[in-house]
């Protein structure tokens, strides 16, 4: 059966993540925090010290909170959602308010503008892409992320989003991988219509059983470390490949 399309992971498929370990992580985001803070800050919105050490308590609460909920039910949690429930739950955002939307927005941007930097394109990504374009293939990128923006902002800086026909995040669609849906949503964006003539190629349990159980052909690209609570891939012979550019011996 010919292939018609391939759906990539974002990170640690076709990105690393520069000095990859738990501590990196949160101290990126604690820096992100720590701007965000700063902007509010500048807007007169947080003064008060005893007000933003319970901003930052109330929103690392959330964060932890929506994290757990995230990887139990598969509904996602996006940044700016955290944000606005910490700033209702203290009184410093009104409802509704066309201005506000765009502070959460830009809050959310701040929070995220961390990895920007820390996020590098595998040194065969754009070749592989390339040549998998040349083929005539139709491109899309599906990555669990609670902001949407950031993922885009990232593929531009590197000019690559020129090379997916749709780039979908579980920020913007509202569930995460492996539900069915964002697959599907993803696919149909990108006019597929039969999972069988998709490859989704992806680094853990959510990109290889989300697309296993729908029928599309998976492959599993071999991290050189494990996260914490991996969940552990329960499928024989599964295609497996160690850098992005073995993508292509799968290719006709």
């Amino acid at each position: 059966m010919e292939l018609e399309g391939v759906i990539f992971d974002f990170g640690f498929t076709l990105f690393y993540f520069k000095d990859a370990s738990l501590e990196r992580y949160l101290k990126c985001f604690k820096m992100g925090l720590e701007e965000s803070i700063n902007y509010l800050k500048e807007l007169d919105i947080l003064k008060k010290k005893t007000l933003i050490e319970e901003f930052i308590k109330i929103f690392n609460n959330k964060r932890q909170e929506y994290f757990k909920k995230s990887r139990k039910t598969s509904d996602e949690f996006p940044t700016t959602l955290i944000f606005q429930e910490t700033l209702e739950q203290l009184d410093l955002i009104l409802q509704g308010n066309e201005k506000q939307d765009e502070l959460i927005s830009e809050l959310a941007n701040i929070y995220h503008l961390c990895e920007q930097d820390e996020w590098i394109p595998y040194k065969d990504t754009r070749e592989t892409l390339t040549k998998l374009s040349e083929k005539g293939l139709m491109l899309g990128l599906l990555s669990n992320h609670p902001h949407h923006l950031a993922i885009e902002k990232i593929l531009k800086n590197h000019e690559m989003a020129k090379y997916f026909e749709v780039i979908m995040t579980s920020g913007k669609f509202g569930e995460r991988k492996p539900n069915k849906e964002i697959f599907l949503h993803t696919m149909e964006k990108m006019g597929l219509k039969n999972p069988k003539k998709v490859m989704m190629c992806g680094d853990e349990y959510a990109d290889i059983i989300g697309a296993y159980k729908l029928g599309m052909i998976p492959v599993l690209f071999k991290r050189k470390f494990e996260f914490p609570f991996e969940k552990e891939i329960p499928i024989q012979n599964i295609k497996r490949i160690d850098k992005i550019s073995e993508v292509l011996k799968f290719i006709n």
